[in-house]
Parts: structure tokens; C-alpha cells; sequence
């Protein structure tokens, strides 16, 4: 079965998709709303991804979004490869993505997984929800597995992965190199 290719008004379900969430901003539960991603999202998703890329291994760019940038990167994920937001007391607090696995047209029915979470509110659910809603979105589609390309070592997102039923299916040796060190990426997968 092809994955949905419609409009982004066309996977509107992905709205209103709610979790009750306690973080060190939020001392009583908090529910967070899992949306779709906006354009006036832009900012606070630049933010989160731009401190991983200039701070940490867990995002292999290497060069910040600019804020057109990351309007182009939310208008290029609509349709069967979308990005969500998480939102707690009005603000952006993660976000994440499908995006296509690879270019070759054999390669459609599987995907890949990204999600970030704002520091702050680690730990907190905001992933998992993320996570969650993603995988929901990517069954809805059709798609037929979902790819999860890790940087080794990042356990947390390892423990996220395996709690949402990923499985790891592979390690590539020293693929990259950010921050003067060698980068193994940790492969898994979600059979849908």
C-alpha cells in the first residue's frame, strides 16, 4: 500500500492528540498537545535542533537553521512524511518527523524517525508522546517499518526507541565525525 501523499490539511488527525506530562517547569501534570508542526513553529523548533547541532553528536549537521530554513524543512514535512510538535503551557517543548529512509523508489514503504526534545522537559514523556503519535502516523500511512538511525552512545534515545517496541538491528562503524570524535550510528527498527 502507497503512504498517504495528501495535503497537510488532509492529516489533520495528528491534531489534538493529547498526554498528561510532570517536568522540573511543570511541578503538577501538565498535558502536553501533539500537533502538527506550523509555520509559526519555526522559531521554537529551530532552537531545540540548533542548540543539538552546535552542542552535541545526537544530529550530525553540523551548520545551524536559519529561521527560513526551518520554515522550508516544516513545509517539506506534510502529507505521508510529517513533523509534530509538542506543546506544554502554550510552548513548543519537541518536535519530530518522518521522513523518506532513502531515495531509491524501492526503499517507500519504510521511513525514518526523528525526534528532539527541548532540555528542559527531558525526561518528562515529551519524547515518548512524540515518538508515539509518529509511529500511529506512520502505520496510518501504510508504511510498512519505520528506521531509527541513532548516534551510539545517546542511551536515552536507545531506552525511548526500545520502549516504543524498536528493535536494534545493526550498528555502522565510524560513519561520522563532529566534535573531533568518530561516530558509530545505531540502526533500529519498528516492524508496523
Amino acid at each position: 500500500m502507497r503512504p498517504f501523499t495528501g495535503t497537510r490539511q488532509d492529516s489533520a488527525r495528528a491534531r489534538d492528540s493529547t498526554h498528561p506530562i510532570r517536568g522540573p517547569e511543570y511541578p503538577a501534570a501538565v498535558t502536553i498537545e501533539i500537533r502538527l508542526a506550523e509555520p509559526d513553529d519555526a522559531a521554537a523548533i529551530r532552537d531545540i535542533y540548533n542548540l543539538e547541532v552546535e552542542t552535541t553528536t545526537v544530529t550530525f549537521d553540523l551548520v545551524p537553521r536559519t529561521l527560513d530554513e526551518q520554515r522550508r524543512w516544516i513545509a517539506g514535512h506534510s502529507g505521508g512524511h510529517p513533523a509534530v510538535v509538542a506543546v506544554a503551557a502554550g510552548e513548543v517543548v519537541g518536535f519530530g518527523s518522518l521522513s523518506p529512509y532513502k531515495d531509491r523508489p524501492a526503499y517507500f514503504p519504510t521511513v525514518e524517525d526523528s525526534v528532539y526534545v527541548r532540555g528542559d522537559q527531558r525526561g518528562a514523556g515529551v519524547g515518548a508522546a512524540l515518538l508515539a503519535e509518529l509511529v500511529r502516523l506512520a502505520a496510518g500511512y501504510g508504511y510498512h517499518s519505520v528506521i531509527a538511525r541513532i548516534v551510539g552512545g545517546h542511551d536515552a534515545s536507545i531506552s525511548l526507541h526500545r520502549a516504543c517496541a524498536f528493535e536494534i538491528v545493526g550498528t555502522e562503524r565510524e560513519v561520522g565525525r563532529k566534535l573531533g570524535r568518530w561516530l558509530d550510528l545505531v540502526v533500529m527498527q519498528r516492524m508496523l
